[in-house]
């Protein structure tokens, strides 16, 4: 049995196609897109800016990837030298970095104010599922009741203790685990923006994950992102024209366990049970940090609490989509 896995790609740009040399006016110079496609966090990731000086833009370019390499260091799980990785294999880490440290401060934030909807100690459920659904003639009704129990006393937020003074992170029950996917995408597509905007750029989408767009278009119009079809990601279901803007979608059809589609990656905290595979949700907020793990956590609130938790978490919209279209929209 093969997992699907699709990693997020839930949003599609109208900006521009790959290598498409588009040309636009820009104080009285020709403004060519620049653009570089290539993978953060296991995601496709690409940035998109305009420039009148293609060696500068390259080398714009070639520093972002690098700050992308570095970062990937600290949080990619898929990387057994990773930061995240040693926490996990070791329960702790001293002198932890000030990257590390600010995610997860802002991801325990998050789980905090949604009440633990959003918890990034769920690891031990992604665990459990993939080693569940990977092994030979698997039940496809899923982990035991007692496996998923189990693994769910691993889940809990409020079981990481942070020392920042001392850059000390623990883990206070073994086996625990962590995983900043969600989150760390928008955070490593804010520190690449602002590299970029350091070298001299002000127009362009940056997506390490999660796209962000800065400024507008040299013609003065917005960025074009279409939110795909969770049945079929090459269509869309709707279009958002962002400028300043990050838009970060969360849906269980990223990665599907099963054949019948009956078990995702985003897991209910309360119960071990997963996301329904075809409701997806986007989430539109100024920076790529507020964003991501937001669209999470908005995916698995009750109803209820949606329009508080988008609040409190620095969002401006969510857009609930399911194959039908728009099924809701909550606004901060």
């Amino acid at each position: 049995m093969s997992i699907t896995l699709s990693r997020r790609r839930f949003i599609t740009f109208t900006a521009a196609a790959v290598g498409l040399p588009l040309l636009l006016k820009a104080g009285g110079s020709e403004a060519r897109l620049a653009r570089w496609d290539g993978t953060s966090l296991g995601a496709p990731a690409s940035i998109q800016l305009y420039h009148t000086d293609e060696g500068l833009a390259q080398r714009a370019i070639a520093a972002a990837l690098a700050e992308l390499q570095r970062l990937e260091a600290v949080f990619s799980v898929y990387r057994a030298d990773s930061d995240i990785s040693v926490l996990n294999r070791q329960g702790r880490i001293e002198n932890a970095s000030a990257d590390l440290m600010a995610m997860l401060e802002r991801a325990l934030s998050l789980a905090k104010l949604s009440d633990g909807v959003y918890d990034p100690t769920v690891q031990p459920l992604w665990n459990l599922y993939f080693s569940h659904f990977t092994a030979a003639k698997p039940d496809p009704a899923g982990p035991s009741a007692a496996d998923r129990a189990a693994a769910l006393a691993l889940v809990d937020w409020r079981a990481v203790d942070i020392d920042r003074a001392g850059g000390r992170i623990v883990l206070t029950r073994p086996g625990m685990g962590l995983t900043l996917n969600s989150g760390a995408q928008g955070y490593i597509t804010d520190r690449v923006a602002d590299l970029l905007r350091a070298h001299g750029f002000e127009r362009m989408l940056v997506d390490m994950g999660e796209p962000r767009a800065l400024s507008t278009k040299p013609d003065g119009s917005a960025w074009r992102i279409a939110i795909a079809n969770p049945a079929d990601n090459s269509k869309a279901i709707t279009t958002l024209e962002v400028v300043d803007k990050c838009v970060s979608t969360s849906g269980g059809y990223g990665t599907i366990f099963d054949e019948a589609g009956r078990f995702t990656h985003i897991f209910d905290t309360r119960t071990g049970a997963t996301a329904k595979a075809m409701v997806g949700v986007s989430v539109v907020a100024d920076t790529g940090i507020a964003a991501d793990g937001l669209s999470t956590a908005m995916l698995m609130a009750p109803v209820e609490r949606r329009q508080a938790i988008l609040k409190a978490g620095g969002g401006d919209k969510a857009i609930f989509v399911t194959p039908d279209g728009v099924v809701a929209t909550v606004t901060a």
